[in-house]
């Protein structure tokens, strides 16, 4: 059964035959949107949400480390699942790609389960370990909870949209997500000023229009992928995990996974570097992260588009498409963190303006993103190698990465850095740690080049 293949008479995915530079075109820039709306309603919560308090925007931005950490397990199996999926396709393998779909959502549903029990568990000790502000500590216990233990339609949704963008249906996958974007956006200021009660208002309320919008969106996808996605055959009747398909998705998944917990590790550490100066850098940082996001996101939307081009063409054995879609998404990467680094260079004040900025917070913050924006001209780079790591079935590269440029580099200098007394000088550590991640990203792709994708070209020639 593993090797039933599709109809060979069938006309080839556009994926193969399109020409590269309007196919990364077509895919990215649904998902390139609905990353900048995912992005806009992050930033739309804090917004929101910093206008209740100061504390209260501490406490969401001390909850993004374990918040991450989920998100990272979504995406990451996702990614894993994209990957195999898109490949399996290109090697017009029909059995192996719906059984890896199937299987996603069955692993999305275990994740839920996991992240259930640590929202029962482990959020209190999570906040106290940060801080000893109750007020802080207790917003963010309240918002943190509810975004654990009503996860699964987080889960659902990004698995079901990465079936969608796997299949080249990034359209659809845009629409699901606009919905999921506009349900919370909406529902923000209803709840978090305290229009549905007092019980509901402020982080409780931000928390609960997320995991609303998230259900939401989840079900769009769901019925997308059962009603209009012609390339992958759902049939849960008679299902049974498969260890073969979980393996594969996972030697993928797994590193995506562990490199995004990198993250979340990172976050922390940094917080209690900042928490030394004031809770106020801690805010500042968390700012960074909902307004970086802007700049990031559209970049890890053409990611979504890029991966299963390459993915797909490494499974038909198209050398020259691979490269193409490489280049192609690197030069608009770098155009896209170009404009983010002269946004943050000569708007500082009007960004952190969004999120009610005091004069204190004004004061650390207007450095703090004018220094740290510069990493952001190598970051375009090295996040799409990253990628194409990740499409070429070499993720634990992407891992390495990840940890040299997060725990290696940049916990490291931060922490020395401050020993200087003066805050503005952490920020320096983002910079000297991309510098390190764009080498080792060159190194590792011209390894992969040699191993992966030249021998694609003489295996082409034998066959002629």
């Amino acid at each position: 059964m593993e090797n039933k293949q599709l109809n060979l008479s069938e006309p080839e995915n556009i994926m193969g035959t399109m020409d590269v530079n309007p196919l990364l075109i077509k895919l990215s820039i649904p998902m390139m949107i609905s990353m900048l709306v995912q992005a806009l309603y992050n930033v739309v919560d804090s917004i929101f949400v910093a206008r209740v308090s100061e504390n209260a925007l501490t406490a969401v931005s001390l909850a993004f480390s374990l918040q991450n950490m989920m998100f990272a397990v979504g995406i990451g199996t996702g990614v894993g699942v994209n990957a195999l999926l898109s490949k399996s396709l290109g090697e017009k393998n029909q059995y192996r790609a719906n059984k890896t779909a199937e299987n996603g959502l069955f692993l999305a549903l275990c994740s839920y389960l996991v992240f259930l029990v640590l929202g029962l568990t482990v959020v209190r000790p999570y906040f106290y370990a940060q801080t000893a502000d109750a007020d802080i500590a207790e917003q963010g216990i309240r918002y943190l909870t509810i975004c654990c233990v009503l996860s699964l339609g987080m889960f659902m949704q990004v698995m079901n949209e990465k079936l969608l963008a796997a299949t080249s249906r990034t359209t659809l996958s845009m629409i699901s997500q606009l919905v999921g974007a506009v349900v919370n956006i909406i529902l923000d200021p209803i709840f978090i000023f305290g229009y549905c009660g007092e019980a509901l208002s402020g982080t409780t309320g931000a928390a609960l229009a997320t995991v609303i919008g998230q259900f939401c969106g989840a079900g769009v996808s769901f019925y997308l992928n059962l009603r209009k996605n012609p390339d992958i055959q759902l049939d849960f009747k008679g299902f049974r995990p498969s260890a073969e398909a979980i393996k594969r998705i996972y030697v993928v998944g797994l590193p995506s996974i562990a490199m995004q917990c990198v993250g979340s590790v990172m976050t922390f550490l940094m917080n209690q570097i900042l928490m030394a100066f004031t809770a106020t850098a801690v805010a500042v940082f968390g700012v960074y992260f909902k307004l970086q996001s802007f700049v990031f996101m559209p970049i890890f939307g053409m990611n979504n588009g890029m991966v299963p081009i390459i993915g797909y063409n490494y499974g038909a054995r198209k050398p020259d498409r691979v490269k193409k879609t490489i280049k192609c998404a690197m030069f608009y990467a770098e155009a896209i963190m170009l404009v983010g680094f002269l946004l943050f260079q000569f708007l500082p004040d009007k960004l952190l303006g969004l999120f009610s900025a005091s004069e204190a917070m004004l004061a650390i913050g207007k450095p703090a993103l004018r220094i740290i924006c510069f990493h952001f001209l190598l970051a375009g780079m090295s996040i799409i190698l990253s990628s194409t790591f990740q499409a070429l079935g070499n993720g634990m590269f992407s891992l390495i990465i990840s940890v040299c440029r997060q725990l290696v580099v940049l916990l490291p200098a931060a922490w020395l850095l401050s020993k200087t007394g003066n805050v503005n000088m952490v920020w320096w550590s983002f910079v000297i740690a991309e510098l390190v991640s764009v080498t080792l990203s060159f190194v590792f792709f011209a390894r992969l080049d040699k191993k992966i994708i030249e021998p694609m070209y003489d295996n082409a020639a034998a066959a002629q």
